[in-house]
């Protein structure tokens, strides 16, 4: 079993930049893949990005360049830095966790409540 309890959302200028970090417990959470989504009014629960445990990163085509997915194992936490943020990065974000990698929200069991972060033009 694996909790997650996301921090660090807030509203910010286009441009600025944010890290939202992700606290887990339960034994488990260093061998398993994090990933982080994100969810916008209306619209589905879409991929950020995510890392295996052994440190091994994917990034969808939107962040890429600009968001960056790091962990602690020994911590049992795991960041997303974002940087040059823009408008549409507005949504809800959200930590995941399962034991192998997945681009769809469906291959994460663990969940942590969500963070929101605003984009201001």
């Amino acid at each position: 079993q694996v909790q997650l309890v996301e921090s660090g959302g807030g509203l910010v200028q286009a441009g600025d930049s944010l890290r939202l970090s992700c606290a887990a417990s339960g034994r488990t959470f260093s061998t398993y893949t994090m990933g982080w989504f994100r969810q916008a009014p209306g619209k589905e629960r879409e991929f950020v990005a995510a890392i295996t445990w052994t440190g091994g990163v994917n990034y969808a085509d939107s962040v890429k360049g600009r968001f960056f997915i790091s962990r602690d194992n020994a911590k049992n936490t795991g960041s997303l830095q974002m940087n040059s943020l823009k408008p549409e990065d507005t949504a809800v974000y959200y930590c995941a966790a399962d034991r192998l990698i997945s681009f769809n929200a469906k291959g994460y069991r663990y969940w942590g409540q969500g963070t929101q972060v605003t984009v201001s033009s």
